[in-house]
């Protein structure tokens, strides 16, 4: 009994993240309150506060669970090439293409940073998409497929442009133009960290 209280438990505790991530997504932070929440989701008030302190510790649980599906994303991108400097540069356009999402814009670019403010909104980031990139880059350095001078350096450079540039396409009238205005600039921002052991062959 007490193990079918705890998975209806956290059954509930999802629905209600489900139902606030939607929410978020369409209207906003501001907009939502958390009677809308618990009413959507079919639950009390008092649900949600037993599950969530209050709309900011809601608001956290969903913009973490929108983190890690941008990470499934990148990391299932990578995963479906078999070279590893290409896993690299697709999980990076799958990062692009993940976080300017319509589920994700809003709650991670618009209202993350000023919600959670910037150290929580780096934090998520870095445990999620942050940590699949710096994996991907030690790994291609040791290799030699990176000629860099610090993996964990670069990575952190890498991460920031990638945060800058998903910030910019999500503030963009026309955000599919956006990217693929971005795109380009990014690739050849990766192409110079090749290796010699990932360098085209030159012919004649």
């Amino acid at each position: 009994m007490a193990r079918a209280t705890k998975e209806q438990s956290e059954i509930t505790g999802r629905r209600i993240r489900d139902v606030a991530t939607a929410l978020f997504a369409e209207r906003g932070y501001t907009a939502v309150r958390l009677e809308e929440v618990a009413a959507a989701a079919q639950v009390t008030r008092g649900a949600v506060y037993h599950h969530y302190r209050n709309k900011q510790h809601l608001f956290e649980a969903v913009a973490a669970a929108a983190q890690q599906r941008v990470a499934a994303a990148v990391a299932s991108a990578a995963e479906a090439v078999a070279d590893p400097w290409d896993g690299l540069v697709a999980g990076c356009r799958a990062f692009l293409t993940a976080s300017v999402d319509d589920t994700h814009r809003r709650i991670l670019l618009v209202d993350a940073p000023a919600v959670m403010g910037w150290r929580t909104w780096r934090s998520q980031d870095a445990a999620a998409s942050g940590h699949h990139l710096a994996e991907a880059v030690a790994t291609l350095a040791a290799a030699g497929h990176l000629e860099v001078n610090s993996p964990e350096a670069t990575a952190t450079l890498l991460s920031g442009a990638m945060n800058e540039a998903v910030l910019r396409i999500a503030e963009a009238p026309d955000r599919d133009a956006a990217l693929v205005e971005t795109w380009p600039d990014l690739l050849r921002l990766l192409q110079c960290l090749r290796g010699p052991r990932t360098a085209p062959v030159r012919h004649g």
